[in-house]
């Protein structure tokens, strides 16, 4: 096989969805076909600055974890912004405890490729895009255009609403617009146009920060809400006096925390401060004579935008392409349970939110969720792979929101399970999104003769790679949640590996031994897995996989949908190895 290529995984950044991002950093890194490449981890910092980091720190908890330390800083786990200006020398000494600091200018001695799996501003808005491009590096996902529709929410409902024909009622008004209005004059007046409840966003964050719905005729947590969205937070006095030290300090944690806070550096009383204990300190000096105090993050919104509440099924689908650029879209997946909004903490913190695929609606429905997604990500000048979140209403309408042209990467993330819907693993997903989107930077007609060469290269790597007869290995698990999850992450190791094929097998509680079709690997628990056994193939996912086929059969091979019964003769002929997930111990035959 030829020398494999280098690809460069980006992951971290300076937006506030850097952890998710760190998560899909080691997705990638995990997960990526060892026999086709190399994949070396681009850490970026919240400063900006390009880290080739040690793998090993991609298993940390968190990228406070790591970098610029694990140990507590004056009592708080920091990221490196809140350290204040650092000089040559002090930078020096923590990247380099970490990894070692690359240039853009170095980046074409590193690698072939960048995968990018960076969120929000900075990141995902065509920043990092044009930089690589500058250099004449191929990345992951959309060109600059689409990378910049992805990111600002007021642009995409326009342009949807323009494509599909939908009507969404939005309004959106700037931070001096509210610092200035008659705040309950204006509550009535959205209640008055817009309906209730509301949703508010902040406009150029990710799909899952700054997202508030506001629920009860409540002034107090209307203005709540949009504080969250300009990233404001208000102290007041008579609260913080009652407060302990201990508890002062809990809330400057919480602060600090990217999800539920709003960051440092923040600005409050005309000083901008990096670190929570100073917070803390000039908020005791503040509160003592005023009665409140705002603190406004440094990367604050300039304007929020109100959405009217949708009521009906959310629902949650990537699209992908052919060859050929065609677009497909994958089997939708309805999100519900007891959600407030499908936001950072019930995507990735939350055990309420429930899935299935695809949306529980009529084929006719189905069919109109996708005609939207179509048009939208046609029009939009999307390409390689977007997540499009929407709604179907009791009445039939689709309505689309918040395209995300790089969607979330961990393991269990949607777009990975609707990939295993058409019969690819996420090693194999991973191979399409770098394949297609060296395609796709063809078709921007710059560097296309070493484009070409490049993706001919790996035209042959994936062709020698799906006729390679690895070792076949049975993935054995029970019927418990626990070795379902270890074969889960068993099948994920092995599919990356240039030596072994991962085959899933249940040893089912009757005694029988069955092999698993591979999308039946991606359920959320062996309850969901169990579930989805006995049910034939749904029409609508059918259709989609036929219309796949050529995906894959170029990235797979073959997709057997069907599970059978396997006696202990056939699984010998099957298979060259044992993998037994209750014992975690691989054995030959």
């Amino acid at each position: 096989m030829a020398t494999k290529i280098r690809v460069g995984v980006f992951f971290g950044g300076q937006a506030r969805e850097r952890e998710i991002s760190y998560l899909g950093g080691k997705t990638a890194f995990e997960h990526i076909d060892k026999a086709l490449f190399e994949p070396i981890p681009i850490f970026v910092d919240s400063l900006g600055h390009f880290i080739q980091i040690n793998p090993e720190l991609l298993y940390e908890e968190s990228i406070r974890d790591f970098f610029p330390s694990k140990n507590l800083n004056r009592g708080f786990r920091v990221y490196i912004e809140s350290l204040g200006e650092l000089n040559e020398t002090q930078l020096y000494k923590l990247i380099y405890k970490v990894g070692k600091q690359i240039h853009p200018a170095d980046f074409p001695e590193i690698m072939d490729f960048a995968f990018t799996i960076m969120h929000g501003p900075q990141a995902e808005d065509g920043s990092l895009q044009g930089l690589l491009e500058w250099y004449g590096i191929p990345y992951m996902g959309p060109g600059l255009m689409g990378s910049a529709v992805g990111i600002d929410k007021p642009m995409q409902n326009k342009l949807i609403s323009l494509v599909t024909g939908q009507q969404k009622k939005t309004i959106t008004f700037t931070r001096e617009e509210w610092a200035s209005a008659d705040r309950s004059k204006l509550f009535t007046d959205l209640i008055n146009s817009i309906g209730f409840p509301f949703v508010v966003k902040a406009p150029h964050q990710g799909s899952s920060i700054g997202v508030a719905i506001v629920r009860k005729r409540s002034l107090e947590e209307f203005t709540k809400a949009v504080n969250q969205c300009f990233f404001e937070a208000i102290f007041k006095k008579s609260d913080w006096e009652k407060l302990t030290e201990r508890q002062k300090r809990h809330i400057m944690e919480k602060t600090s925390n990217l999800d539920e806070g709003i960051g440092f550096p923040v600005m409050v009383n005309g000083k901008i401060l990096a670190h929570p204990a100073d917070l803390m300190e000039e908020l005791d000096a503040v509160l003592f004579t005023a009665d409140t105090a705002t603190v406004v993050s440094v990367h604050a919104e300039d304007y929020v935008m109100i959405e009217e509440f949708v009521h009906g099924q959310e629902f949650s689908c990537g699209v992908i392409q052919n060859d050929d650029g065609k677009a497909i879209a994958l089997p939708p997946t309805e999100i519900y349970g007891e959600i407030q909004t499908f936001d950072f903490k019930s995507k990735y913190k939350s055990n309420v939110t429930k899935k299935r695929i695809p949306v529980e609606t009529s084929m006719e429905n189905l069919h109109k969720i996708h005609e939207s997604l179509l048009k939208t990500f046609n029009t939009l000048g999307f390409c390689v792979v977007t997540r499009i979140d929407g709604f179907l209403t009791p009445d039939g309408r689709v309505l689309l929101h918040d395209p995300n042209t790089i969607p979330g990467m961990s393991p269990s993330s949607l777009i990975f399970k609707q990939m295993a819907e058409i019969g690819l693993t996420v090693t194999q997903s991973i191979t399409y999104f770098i394949r297609q989107s060296i395609r796709e930077r063809i078709r921007s007609g710059k560097n296309t003769v070493s484009l070409r060469q490049l993706l001919d290269k790996l035209d042959g790597m994936i062709d020698e790679r799906r006729a390679s007869h690895r070792k076949k290995v049975a993935v054995i698990f029970g019927e418990s949640d626990e070795l379902y999850k270890r074969a889960q992450k068993k099948i994920g190791e092995f599919s990356a590996s240039p030596v072994y094929e991962p085959v899933p097998v249940c040893a089912a509680k009757n005694g029988q031994m069955y092999k698993i079709p591979m999308n039946l690997m991606f359920k959320a628990d062996i309850m969901d897995f169990g579930q989805s056994i006995g049910k034939p193939k749904h029409p609508f996912i059918a259709e989609i996989i036929d219309k796949a086929k050529d995906i894959t059969a170029k990235y797979a091979g073959s997709f057997d949908t069907q599970m059978k019964k396997l006696s202990e003769a056939e699984l010998a002929e099957t298979v060259q190895f044992i993998y037994q997930c209750d014992a975690e111990t691989l054995v030959e035959l």
